[in-house]
């Protein structure tokens, strides 16, 4: 089923020049996927703290800089002979605990704590699944419709709407309804597509 993971390869492309050029520099994936984490901990604190228009607004750029990271340590482990069974487990473990602290503050706005806490806990057994897919047998899933990159621009997008337009509570709560049942959705679809090739 069709995700925006659908965009790396060319989002990918982008970003090689700048990778081979932060591999020169010595830079490891390791170190590339902590600063990521530090990052999306910082600024989630920070939105926690404040529960700022301004904060809500930045969340977009934050995504996309965190987005950008993850690409560039797998990219710095794949291709220039950096991967080890460590950096794998911190990119997997990493990307749990970003998108936690990335997207519970948004229980300061007004949203539903159990909805946010829904979708966060969703998102986690989506993610768990493409991994357990890879550790039984097959290949690591990132089917969707409703993975990494999917969550990120949903929650963009409500920061957005929260900063700016106020929407009505019901509207907000039924689209993390809608976004809890698609990262359930998610999870089926890579435990199926676990014996074969599904990057889509």
């Amino acid at each position: 089923m069709q995700s925006l993971y659908a965009l790396k390869p060319g989002f990918q492309a982008i970003l090689r020049p700048l990778v081979a050029r932060i591999a020169r520099a010595g830079i490891t994936a390791n170190f590339v996927t902590l600063a990521s984490l530090a990052i999306c901990a910082a600024y989630g604190a920070l939105l926690a703290a404040t529960g700022s228009k301004a904060a809500l607004l930045s969340l977009p750029a934050i995504l996309l800089l965190r987005m950008a990271l993850n690409a560039i340590d797998g990219m710095l482990a794949r291709e220039h002979a950096q991967a080890s069974a460590l950096g794998g487990r911190l990119n997997e473990f990493g990307d749990v605990l970003s998108d936690i602290c990335l997207y519970l503050p948004f229980a300061v706005f007004g949203v539903p704590p159990a909805l946010v806490v829904l979708v966060v806990l969703t998102g986690i057994l989506a993610e768990f699944a493409g991994v357990a897919s890879h550790t039984h047998g097959g290949l690591r899933s990132y089917a969707g419709p409703f993975g990494k990159s999917d969550r990120a621009a949903f929650f963009a997008l409500i920061a957005v709407a929260l900063a700016l337009f106020k929407p009505p509570a019901i509207v907000i709560a039924g689209l993390f309804v809608l976004a809890a049942a698609g990262g359930l959705l998610t999870t089926f679809n890579r435990l199926m597509c676990g014996a074969r090739s599904c990057r889509n």
